[in-house]
């Protein structure tokens, strides 16, 4: 993490923003083929309601899997609706997709996020006989925070906490399959840019120098164990707010515990990507996505 003069939040809205005009672009040919429902209640958390929007085949007559979008935005910004485009695209490949809101910083710190979309996970799988998916076969895919929150779904076990008495208890809310566009893996760092100690400052409520402990439980890098599920990360070379060493050490945490998958970089790319590379790289992940749970 360095390039002090660019603010970490801009350029998350930026990539974020990116995603949903090139995934529209990928939907064009298929908005007629996909159903949409908005602002599903699927949690009231600190007497804050959190939503989901569905996006399902049209037609849907048996169950498919899903996959859980989460949008990024550093943790204080950003909304569900930013990965509505990805959704449609999503659901016109044949799955269940539900782009999920969850409560942002500073008001709502470490783990309040990661309690939100697992809360939303186990909300799905608690209606998958109406929801029409299979509740064995869950994906979450995401950028940058996003992407953080969905590598927390895959890692994180029961035993790890951060559940919270945010409904259905009964369900689990590991996934099965992970994509992570941009993702940071380790907050554990030497030194900290401007940018990202102010986004860590406010997700930890203090500087994160002073919440080491924090910010290794908060480390998707701390929970890679054997069993867990494949994933798929992406990051750019050039990424001026997630270093390309965080690829590097999630790279060798999952060849140390077994965990499959791939890593790419993406050569000269900073913090997200546009055009026929954002088109390359969505498909990639749809593809990820059937191997693993349409098998």
């Amino acid at each position: 993490m360095h390039r002090k003069h660019r603010t970490w939040g801009w350029l998350l809205l930026a990539f974020a923003a990116g995603v949903v005009w090139s995934a529209s672009v990928l939907m064009a040919a298929d908005n007629a083929e996909v159903d949409y429902r908005a602002d599903i209640p699927y949690a009231t958390v600190a007497g804050e309601e959190l939503k989901l929007d569905l996006a399902t085949p049209r037609g849907l007559d048996h169950a498919v899997p899903a996959i859980v979008a989460i949008h990024g935005g550093g943790f204080s910004a950003g909304k569900r609706q930013d990965m509505s485009a990805l959704a449609r695209r999503a659901a016109a490949h044949g799955y269940v997709a539900a782009t999920i809101s969850y409560r942002l910083t500073p008001k709502h710190r470490f783990p309040a996020q990661i309690e939100d979309v697992k809360c939303a996970v186990r909300y799905l799988r608690a209606h998958a006989d109406e929801l029409k998916i299979d509740r064995r076969q869950i994906g979450a895919m995401g950028i940058s925070a996003g992407a953080y929150l969905s590598m927390m779904l895959g890692l994180l076990d029961t035993a790890d906490g951060m559940e919270r008495d945010g409904g259905n208890p009964e369900q689990s809310s590991k996934v099965q399959a992970v994509v992570s566009f941009v993702g940071p893996v380790n907050f554990v760092r030497p030194s900290y840019s401007q940018a990202g100690e102010q986004v860590l400052e406010k997700y930890f409520g203090a500087k994160p120098q002073e919440r080491q402990d924090e910010c290794r439980r908060s480390s998707p890098i701390t929970y890679v164990n054997q069993g867990d599920p494949p994933m798929l990360l992406f990051f750019g070379t050039k990424d001026p707010l997630v270093d390309v060493d965080h690829a590097y050490q999630i790279a060798e945490a999952m060849t140390k515990a077994q965990v499959p998958g791939r890593v790419e970089l993406i050569v000269g790319a900073g913090h997200g990507w546009f055009g026929a590379e954002m088109e390359r790289t969505v498909d990639a992940s749809l593809s990820f996505f059937d191997q693993i749970l349409k098998r």
